[in-house]
C-alpha cells in the first residue's frame, strides 16, 4: 500500500501521477458514456443535441479547471481555462474543414458522429506526442519559446492579411492517393462501418476493405494534425505545464467535435472570427517577447484579453450578418 501510495503522489512530467490517471478516467468514462449510452444507435444529430453534448463536455472542462485551482492553485486555473478558450477557438476553423471531407465522401449525418468519435482517440494519443515533444524542446532549448512566439506572431499577422481561399482539391491529397493505391477501398459505406470483409470473384477467401468511411477519418486525423501546429504552440506560450497543455487541449477539443454539428450550419455568420483569432495569435506570440522587457503578463489579464476578442470577434460577426440579411430581404 505503501509502495503505491509513492507511486501516485511521485511526480509525472511535474505533476503528481494521480492528476494524470484521474484525468484519463474522466475522459475515458466520457467517451464510455458518449458511444454506449448515448449513441449506442446511430443517427442524425441535430443542433439540439449538438448544443447540448457541448454544454456537457464544456461543463465538465470548467469544473476540471475548478479542480486545477484547488489542487494546483489560481495561478494554473487560469492557464487551464487561457488554454481551454484558446485552443477551442483556434480549431474552430477546422470544422469548415471537417464538413468538406463530409462532403467530399458523401458521408451522411448519420455516420459523422462515428467518425468524429473515433477521431478523438486518435487526436488524444497525436497531441500528447506533439505535446512531449515540446515540452522536451521547450526544457531543453529556451529559446525555442521565442521561436514558438515569432511563428504565432507571423501565423497571426497572415491570417489578417489573408484573402479567402478556395476549397483544397481533395482527390489530389497525397495522402489519399497513397491509400487508394496501395488498399483495397469500397464504394459504399456498409451500414457505417470503418472496415468490411468482401469476396471478389475468382477470390476463395474473403479480403479486407476499407470503407469511404475510413478515408474520410484518416483526413479528419491529418486536417487535426495539422491545425494543431498552430494550437499547441500557442497554448505552450501561455504556460509550459505539460499537464496544463494537454488537458486544456484535449477537453476543448472534446467540446468542440460535439459542437460540430450546430457549427457547421453557423459558421458562415462569423465572417470576423478570422481577424479575432489573429489578434489572439499574435496577442499570445507578442506576450513571449514582452515577458523579457516588462515581466510576466498575468493569467488573468490574458484570459480577459483573449476572451474579449473572441466575444468581440463573434458579436460583431453576428451584428454585420443579420444586418445582411435583413437588407437582402424585399
Amino acid at each position: 500500500m505503501h509502495d503505491l501510495f509513492s507511486i501516485l503522489t511521485s511526480p509525472m512530467l511535474g505533476t503528481p501521477t494521480w492528476l494524470w490517471l484521474s484525468f484519463f478516467v474522466i475522459v475515458i468514462a466520457l467517451l464510455v458514456f458518449d458511444l454506449g449510452v448515448l449513441h449506442r444507435d446511430q443517427h442524425e444529430i441535430e443542433m439540439r443535441e449538438s448544443l447540448l453534448l457541448y454544454s456537457g463536455y464544456f461543463s465538465v472542462g470548467v469544473l476540471f479547471g475548478v479542480w486545477v485551482w484547488y489542487e494546483l492553485g489560481a495561478q494554473s486555473a487560469l492557464e487551464f481555462y487561457t488554454g481551454f478558450l484558446v485552443e477551442q477557438s483556434l480549431s474552430m476553423d477546422n470544422v469548415f474543414v471537417m464538413a468538406m471531407i463530409f462532403g467530399f465522401f458523401d458521408i451522411p449525418r448519420r455516420y459523422q458522429h462515428r467518425v468524429l468519435f473515433w477521431g478523438i482517440l486518435g487526436v488524444i494519443v497525436l497531441r500528447a506526442l506533439m505535446i512531449g515533444l515540446g515540452t522536451a524542446l521547450v526544457q531543453r532549448f529556451e529559446w525555442m519559446l521565442y521561436l514558438f512566439g515569432a511563428f504565432l506572431l507571423f501565423s497571426g499577422v497572415k491570417m489578417l492579411f489573408s484573402h479567402p481561399e478556395q476549397h483544397p482539391d481533395l482527390a489530389q491529397n497525397p495522402l489519399l492517393r497513397f491509400i487508394r493505391r496501395h488498399f483495397r477501398i469500397t464504394d459504399s459505406l456498409y451500414d457505417g462501418h470503418f472496415f468490411v470483409r468482401l469476396q471478389p470473384p475468382g477470390q476463395p477467401h474473403p479480403l479486407l476493405y476499407a470503407t469511404p468511411l475510413f478515408l474520410a477519418l484518416v483526413l479528419i486525423e491529418l486536417a487535426d494534425l495539422v491545425f494543431a501546429v498552430d494550437s499547441v504552440p500557442a497554448v505552450f506560450a501561455i504556460t509550459q505545464d505539460p499537464f496544463i497543455v494537454y488537458t486544456s487541449n484535449i477537453f476543448a477539443i472534446l467540446g468542440l467535435r460535439s459542437l460540430y454539428f450546430a457549427l457547421a450550419a453557423l459558421m458562415h455568420r462569423f465572417i470576423y472570427l478570422k481577424y479575432a483569432l489573429a489578434l489572439v495569435l499574435v496577442f499570445i506570440g507578442g506576450k513571449i517577447f514582452l515577458h523579457g522587457l516588462i515581466g510576466k503578463i498575468p493569467a488573468l489579464l490574458s484570459l480577459g484579453v483573449t476572451f474579449g476578442l473572441l466575444v468581440g470577434g463573434v458579436l460583431l460577426s453576428l451584428l454585420k450578418t443579420r444586418e445582411q440579411d435583413q437588407e437582402s430581404k424585399p
